[in-house]
């Protein structure tokens, strides 16, 4: 493993220990299974994770998992 791939790795551990899953990964999926479909932009990815996170919008409140 070269040392890029070792950091690009570890950043991408750190994403998903806070709950960030990786943007250029969703955009490879979005693009792969989802064609023709508009991809969201890594601002629009971040809110809509954080939102999901802690149930924002669904006026659910905190919640872990």
């Amino acid at each position: 493993m070269t040392a890029h791939a070792f950091w690009r790795r570890v950043c991408e551990t750190l994403r998903l220990m806070v709950g960030q899953p990786d943007y250029d990964r969703y955009v490879a999926h979005r693009l792969e299974h989802h064609p023709g479909e508009t991809v969201m932009s890594r601002v629009e990815f971040f809110r809509d994770r954080q939102d999901r996170r802690y149930a924002t919008r669904s006026g659910g409140g905190l919640r872990c998992c």
